[in-house]
């Protein structure tokens, strides 16, 4: 088993090492050892990731850019046409560049499937980009906001309609929370600490906040 990240509770400064323009003219705080509340949307809003596959595809990137960045991930949803992703910043690299590797990662692995028509019928464009240049980044301070946020991520899907409850919704952290079951991408949660300490594991590097409690 690889080794995880671990979240601890000691405080630091929250000084930003560098700061980006958004849009919206929000900042991008990061290397300020904050979770951020990330969210991310298909090229022009389309349901590209609208199937069953395509949602299991991202999530087996999202694992891979996990164990190769070195970062938790505490909470995360993959909609049709967007994601939500609750994470801790890198060991080392700025979290810009694991979400850059991540978008990429996918955008590759849809360029070598065979083309196949999206949720209107039609079959995807390869030359257009995969996914919006931006994203939103949101740095989550405090314990209320961590659960409002993963409150949040877990009721997207009944929100938009697409099941009654998020148990229903495969695609989520939301299982692991409620049940401890491992799903695709393994989750900074109590669950996940517990089976640690239970096997003896050590995490190989501790960043700021302690396993997640749930939502």
């Amino acid at each position: 088993m690889t080794p995880q990240l671990e979240c601890s509770s000691q405080t630091s400064p929250r000084l930003p090492a560098d700061a980006q323009f958004v849009p919206s003219r929000l900042h991008r705080y990061q290397q300020a050892r904050d979770l951020h509340f990330i969210t991310f949307s298909c090229y022009q809003r389309e349901s590209k990731l609208g199937t069953d596959s395509a949602r299991s595809l991202f999530e087996q990137s999202l694992e891979t850019t996990r164990i190769h960045y070195r970062f938790c991930v505490i909470g995360y949803v993959v909609m049709p046409e967007h994601v939500h992703l609750l994470l801790s910043e890198p060991a080392t690299d700025p979290l810009f560049t694991a979400l850059q590797a991540l978008k990429q990662s996918v955008s590759r692995k849809f360029s070598l499937r065979v083309p196949r028509p999206n949720l209107l019928g039609r079959a995807w464009d390869q030359t257009e980009p995969f996914w919006q240049e931006r994203y939103y980044d949101f740095n989550v301070w405090t314990e209320r906001k961590r659960v409002e946020k993963l409150r949040y991520i877990h009721r997207n899907p009944v929100i938009r309609g697409l099941v009654a409850a998020p148990e229903d919704w495969k695609w989520s952290s939301f299982r692991h929370y409620a049940t401890g079951l491992k799903g695709a991408v393994e989750i900074e949660s109590f669950w996940t600490a517990w089976e640690r300490d239970h096997c003896g594991i050590r995490p190989e590097v501790l960043s700021r906040r302690r396993a997640s409690t749930p939502p």
